[in-house]
């Protein structure tokens, strides 16, 4: 999972993505480093383990982003 996945994904709002800040809040909500992800990325397994089903969305728009570039 990346940044760009984070900041395409079908929303609640005209635009895609989801909030920045709160995606920060969350991230810290849940112990995982908001700074290592925007540079490395996470692996979808790290949010599954969370539990919580909006890292199970992103995980969902992550897979139909690969797929929809032949990855």
């Amino acid at each position: 999972m990346t940044m760009r996945h984070v900041r395409t994904i079908p929303y609640f709002r005209a635009r895609p993505g989801f909030c920045l800040p709160k995606t920060r809040t969350w991230f810290g909500e849940h112990g995982l480093d908001f700074a290592a992800f925007i540079r490395e990325g996470l692996d979808e397994a790290v949010l599954l383990a969370t539990g919580d089903g909006m890292a199970e969305a992103l995980v969902r728009w992550a897979h139909e982003c690969e797929a929809a570039n032949g990855q």
